[in-house]
Formats: C-alpha cells, structure tokens, sequence
C-alpha cells in the first residue's frame, strides 16, 4: 500500500490542531474558547476523515484499474 508523504504531513499537522484544540478547550477561562477549542477539534477530526476517505478511494481505484487523479 503507498502512501503519499504529503497526506501524512497534512495528517500529523490536523493531529497536533486537533490535540490543540482540546487543550485550548479544557484550559478556557470564557465560552468563546471553549467554542472555539471545539471546533477546531471539530474540523481537525472532518479533515482527516476526507484525507482517509481520499487514500481508501485511490486505492480502490487502483484495484479496479482506474487511472484518475483525485
């Protein structure tokens, strides 16, 4: 299985979003940080879904023998 080395950069920078975000929201002293910590968690977590998504479907691809960039 190949895996292209930019999807594990973009994959490990959402981890440490993600991981921020739930220190920023576990340390908020207001609502607006807490909020915001979540939703950075939030979008951390929608984005790594779709790089997932994006790997097991090139793969897929590949599989079926198609040659398409996605």
């Amino acid at each position: 299985m190949e895996v292209e080395t930019s999807d594990v950069i973009v994959g490990v920078m959402m981890l440490i979003f993600g991981l921020v975000g739930l220190t920023l929201a576990s340390g908020a002293a207001d609502d607006e940080m807490y909020v915001f910590g979540l939703s950075l968690v939030g979008f951390a977590a929608i984005f790594g879904g779709g790089l997932i998504k994006r790997h097991f479907d090139k793969v897929e691809a590949r599989l079926r023998g198609e040659h398409h960039h996605v």
